[in-house]
């Protein structure tokens, strides 16, 4: 599933396509919605909104359009009239004079006006946006004192969108990595100086993984790991999907468990 950067890097592009330009045409699959294509169309798009992995395109008569990519969902920008090059099926389309912006294979589409975004099921429950500009480190650890999570485990609560909306599997493993942290310690068990290292952590990695397109490796071993011939799989991160190789940092061996899903962890520099 893509975690909240690759929606946010996604949302970009739809912005410079498609932000402030008359539009030729709107179009859904989902027939309860095809009410909404002229209304929209006659509209032009404002702004391109994420809140954790879902995204809103917010229209200038008030309506917005709520997605989801969930596991399969994937958005294409491609020049007005020209096909995306995919199989997929077409789910949710913006086609302006330049560009058009397309929607394939995500099922969780709908057209709300601000009470529908204020009530929405999902979106209410969201935690501060991890790709926020607002948030700050200080907000971050307060939200690590929050007593509602205290008695979780790390690992499990990185991936609960109401502590934090944007981290998923690949942020948790990196994030807790940064930390020094292991994925089954109970965030009550955090020392006083162990809460300002995991807030940061949280912001650095996921704005890492946002500013260099899913890298959330140390920046300056990435680029020696590709002066160095190594495949962008492996030189993407430190621990996620390097089980049974040598940690970059100290050496150790890169462990795996499922915790809720797939979770990877250094031993030797995680405690």
């Amino acid at each position: 599933m893509p975690e909240g950067p690759e929606i946010r890097r996604a949302a970009d592009k739809l912005e410079k396509a498609i932000v402030g330009r008359p539009l030729r045409a709107v179009e859904f699959a989902h027939a309860r919605l095809k009410t909404f294509e002229d209304e929209l169309a006659a509209a032009q798009v404002t702004a391109i909104e994420t809140r954790g992995k879902a995204l809103l395109t917010h229209f200038s008569n008030k309506l917005s359009v709520y997605s989801h990519n969930q596991l399969y969902g994937r958005w294409y920008v491609v020049k007005a009239g020209k096909p995306a090059n995919t199989t997929r099926s077409l789910r949710f389309a913006v086609r302006g004079t330049t560009h058009d912006v397309l929607l394939y294979s995500a099922s969780d589409i709908d057209v709300l006006d601000e009470i529908g975004i204020a009530t929405h099921a999902l979106l209410q429950k969201l935690g501060p946006d991890i790709l926020s500009r607002a948030l700050t480190a200080r907000q971050t650890e307060q939200q690590l004192s929050s007593e509602r999570f205290q008695g979780r485990r790390l690992g499990d609560l990185l991936l609960d969108q109401a502590f934090f909306a944007g981290i998923g599997n690949y942020l948790r493993s990196e994030i807790l990595f940064e930390a020094r942290l292991l994925p089954t310690r109970k965030l009550k068990t955090l020392q006083t100086d162990e809460r300002p290292v995991l807030a940061n952590a949280i912001l650095t990695i996921s704005r890492r993984a946002y500013q260099l397109a899913g890298i959330t490796n140390d920046p300056a071993r990435a680029m020696a790991l590709k002066a160095a011939g190594v495949s962008f799989g492996q030189r993407r991160h430190a621990v996620f999907e390097r089980d049974g190789l040598a940690c970059y940092r100290c050496g150790d061996t890169i462990e795996r468990a499922e915790l809720n899903r797939r979770v990877f962890w250094c031993g030797g520099c995680q405690h």
